[in-house]
């Protein structure tokens, strides 16, 4: 039995260099039971990916080290960890921004400002499809 299937409640990552958005959402989240881990940087988010193997991860793009793209790249060229949902947070609004978030294999990415309510419905919805 694997590590995730063990597990009570979904693990879910969050890596914002920001500690207010960081709070927000870690708590937002545990409010939905899930059990939350954090990040501050794209390089700690990546090595708390691998080393834990969440259910699913919210990464912001703009990160000391690693940003959030390149987590994701990363992440899906990791055997374990390449069908984990990724959800990218950012307040970059550019056109091309979503589109090259969708390119490297994010499942969802959502703009800042945003409704903490609407991104815990979105990352339940992709911890349902992922089951």
């Amino acid at each position: 039995m694997s590590a995730a299937q063990e597990r009570t409640r979904p693990l879910v990552l969050v890596a914002d260099d920001d500690e207010d958005i960081l709070s927000l959402v870690s708590l937002q989240l545990e409010r939905g039971n899930m059990e939350v881990i954090q990040a501050r940087s794209g390089d700690e988010a990546l090595a708390l990916a691998e080393e834990r193997l969440p259910d699913l991860a919210v990464l912001d793009v703009m990160m000391p080290g690693l940003n959030g793209y390149e987590v994701v790249k990363r992440l899906r060229g990791n055997a374990q960890a390449a069908t984990m949902p990724l959800i990218l947070l950012t307040a970059r609004a550019g056109g091309g921004d979503a589109s090259y978030g969708y390119q490297v294999g994010a499942d969802d990415y959502i703009k800042k400002p945003f409704s903490p309510t609407a991104l815990r419905e979105r990352v339940e919805a992709l911890l349902a499809r992922s089951q």
